[in-house]
């Protein structure tokens, strides 16, 4: 049965709550040359997941992974022509990630540890009932859902700076922040691919949150990638993927970001930083929607939701020759500009009143009354670090239990009333280099301090000649 007549079968059916919520969204493709078998197993699985497709033999089976992504591949290991276990073998080498259960009626060691060796995660013996196979396929899925959710977190925690709050709503009653909200609600729900541009601070990564929690995938993976914080020589692989002995030190096939974010939403955030060589190979991708793990033969087909975020001015780069014109046309169908803190009006408020309850419970610290003064002060201020630098700054007034001396007198360190007449870009110049001085001139912990990135920085240094 196809997956459309799958579908059909299934019709209004919900997710099956005896054998877990994750076989409604699966794909699965069943392998075997008895016609009985396939039809069993069709009746058992067809009505419980999203596809259900199937092949007479292993040269079938190996056409449709070439089209499809599935999730379970189900397979017997005595067939015409080449057994289970060894095609299992032979599709690892060249790209095959999804997990496979064997269907076997020897029950002896030897066929287990090949199997194991194959790469199958779980095997069932014939003759089998229909409850032992729909808990081996959802022991699968949710050990899968585990492993990317794993992944997923452990690589946010490695790649971002500080735990981000607000992740899922854009706050603020302006003008300027209701606009985007209503554009959001509008775009979310289609399939087209957004870039959110603004400057570091913002809320690009809220608002890219913002369109998932509002879109037909909010039940599927949200996975940001922030471009800048990947080395160059490691990106490739890490969003692609890689198959054992692919380089030195790959010892084992993985997964990567692009195959994480399977039917949800893909966040490459910094997206003027990529490479120019993974620039073409993301045009590709974007083109083809199918990517090809490093080292592998096969392109994986890949269902993903793609929103792009950047600080740069993409235009200029593209006129410099740093960013590719064929990729910011492709990626710039739908564009989303976040306005800058200083253009919200009174969020400024609600955002310290917010970050002050919200921090003070998180690091168990009594709530600062933000007075009179501190709220001019908050008011006056122009926010070069935008609402990172905000939520900075009350992170360190709960630290002294009061707000820093310096806050509102206009010191070079902190925002203030004055400023004599100053411009933007000299507020900005003497707040960084106030910060980077204080850290001993280490700008990865100014960058933190800061909330923004190294290479912002780097660059901002470069152009004073500092």
């Amino acid at each position: 049965m196809a997956g459309g007549q799958a579908a059909t079968a299934r019709r209004d059916m919900t997710a099956d709550p005896e054998f877990g919520p994750w076989l409604a969204q699966a794909s699965i493709l069943v392998i075997d040359d008895e016609p009985g078998m396939r039809n069993f197993l069709m009746r058992t699985l067809g009505p419980r997941c999203k596809r259900f497709d199937e092949a007479a033999d292993t040269q079938e089976a190996s056409r449709k992974l070439d089209a499809n992504h599935y999730d379970v591949v189900i397979l017997d290991n005595i067939m015409p022509g080449k057994n289970g276990v060894d095609w299992l073998a032979e599709q690892r080498a060249i790209g095959f990630f999804s997990n496979a259960i064997l269907m076997t009626a020897y029950a002896d060691l030897e066929t287990a540890i090949q199997a194991l060796r194959a790469g199958a995660v779980d095997f069932i013996l014939k003759p089998f009932r229909s409850n032992q196979l729909l808990n081996a396929v959802a022991r699968c899925l949710d050990q899968m859902r585990l492993q990317r959710e794993n992944y997923v977190l452990r690589y946010e925690l490695r790649s971002t700076s500080e735990h981000v709050l607000l992740r899922d709503k854009l706050i603020g009653g302006s003008g300027a922040i209701s606009d985007v909200r209503e554009t959001i609600a509008r775009v979310a729900p289609l399939p087209t691919s957004v870039l959110l541009t603004g400057q570091s601070g913002t809320g690009k990564e809220v608002a890219a949150r913002s369109l998932h929690s509002l879109s037909e995938r909010a039940e599927k993976p949200f996975v940001p990638v922030n471009c800048a914080a990947i080395p160059p020589d490691m990106i490739e692989t890490e969003l692609f993927g890689h198959l054992k002995g692919a380089f030195t030190g790959a010892e084992s096939a993985r997964e990567g970001l692009f195959m994480h974010a399977q039917g949800g939403t893909l966040f490459l955030d910094e997206i003027g930083e990529l490479p120019l060589a993974t620039q073409s190979k993301l045009l590709r991708v974007l083109e083809d929607r199918r990517i090809r793990p490093v080292g592998s033969e096969r392109e994986i087909p890949v269902d993903l939701r793609f929103v792009f975020a950047t600080n740069a001015d993409l235009n200029r780069m593209v006129e410099t020759g740093e960013f590719r014109s064929d990729l910011f046309f492709r990626i710039n169908v739908m564009q989303i500009h976040l306005p800058p803190l200083r253009d919200r009006g009174d969020d400024v408020q609600e955002l310290a009143d917010l970050f002050m309850s919200k921090l003070s419970l998180q690091l168990g610290m009594p709530r600062v009354p933000i007075g009179q003064e501190a709220r001019a002060a908050l008011a006056a201020y122009d926010w070069p670090g935008n609402v990172r630098e905000l939520r900075n700054l009350i992170e360190r007034t709960l630290i002294l239990g009061r707000f820093p001396d310096d806050f509102g007198g206009g010191s070079p360190g902190m925002p203030g009333k004055g400023g004599g007449g100053e411009s933007l870009a000299d507020i900005e110049r003497r707040h960084i280099l106030s910060v980077l001085n204080k850290m001993g001139g280490d700008r990865e912990a100014a960058a933190r301090q800061l909330g923004i990135s190294r290479k912002t920085i780097d660059r901002k240094c470069a152009a004073w000649n500092v």
